[in-house]
């Protein structure tokens, strides 16, 4: 086991020295790889703040259930008797249109218009939260409480919530399509960047196969650098997602205070960050893989 832990610290040692000797080249490599992840990471990032900004505003489902102006006192008490039945409904608040109209009249705005009303235009309203609920069983509900009598309109006020996390979907699915076309960028930079090691180390490949090298000593430091360049890459798509996140939230910081929120944007949680440098160096070590298998064949013996 030492021996082993001894090779591959040896292996991993050599490719960092390697890395080190080609500065320019290697950080041209990196970015090449960082941009190209940066795009799907960006993206991802974006929906996770999205994703959180929803959650924040949909909170439970709401119903507003508006009745009919000829509606009478115990008219409107049955279907307040019959809401709070509802197993699924958490909370009932009635309003009634008196109330309505007074709030009205405390709008400046709107003072001249109400007092020039002859009748009171707004219906009795109850103003119902459900619990934790599906989209078709709560559009069930609404289309029940539609049929009930004195009911003039039922409006489901989290229904484009409902929307915007369809939208969502749609996103996270176009990242995923993005993701991997993406990937084969860092698949093709790493199986060219080793195809070129090994047309520069010919002639010290096939020294070591004289000595008696084994095939895994020789493609041993080729899966190191691979998989360490990819590892940097994902670094440098990390940083550049930082880097644009923190830009974008001076104007996002702006945007929000207009609507009273503290909306921004967040990096990544660690737990995603470490999934992308793992992922980014699997990719490394698969275009190293496909590059050695590829181009090592010339060296076996015919």
């Amino acid at each position: 086991m030492t021996a082993w832990l001894r090779l591959h610290a040896m292996a991993f040692g050599a490719t960092v020295a390697k890395l080190a000797r080609t500065p320019f080249a290697t950080l041209l490599n990196v970015l090449v790889i960082g941009i190209a992840l940066a795009l799907p990471a960006g993206a991802y990032a974006l929906l996770v703040d999205m994703q959180a900004a929803a959650r924040g505003m949909s909170g439970d489902p709401e119903l507003s259930v508006f009745m009919t102006l000829d509606a009478k006192k115990d008219e409107v008490a049955a279907i307040e008797k019959r809401l709070r039945a509802e197993p699924q409904l958490t909370q009932v608040a009635f309003k009634p249109r008196e109330a309505a109209l007074e709030d009205l009249k405390k709008n400046p705005a709107l003072g001249d218009v109400i007092a020039a009303l002859n009748q009171n235009p707004l219906p009795d309203a109850f103003f119902v939260r459900l619990g934790k609920i599906d989209g078709d069983a709560l559009e069930r509900l609404a289309a029940t409480i539609r049929t009930w009598p004195k009911v003039e309109h039922v409006q489901l006020d989290s229904a484009w919530v409902r929307r915007i996390a369809a939208a969502l979907n749609v996103g996270r699915i176009a990242v995923l399509v993005l993701a991997g076309l993406l990937s084969f960028a860092l698949l093709a930079v790493t199986f060219n960047t080793i195809r070129l090691q090994i047309l520069t180390q010919r002639e010290e490949i096939e020294v070591s196969k004289l000595l008696g090298a084994t095939n895994t000593t020789i493609r041993r430091p080729y899966y190191y650098y691979g998989a360490v360049l990819g590892f940097l890459g994902g670094g440098a798509a990390a940083l550049i997602v930082y880097a644009a996140l923190q830009l974008m939230n001076a104007g996002v910081a702006e945007f929000a205070r207009l609507y009273a929120s503290n909306f921004r944007l967040d990096f990544l949680p660690a737990g995603d960050l470490a999934a992308i440098l793992g992922f980014s160096a699997a990719l490394g070590w698969l275009g190293a893989w496909l590059s050695v298998t590829r181009h090592l064949r010339e060296f076996e013996p015919r």
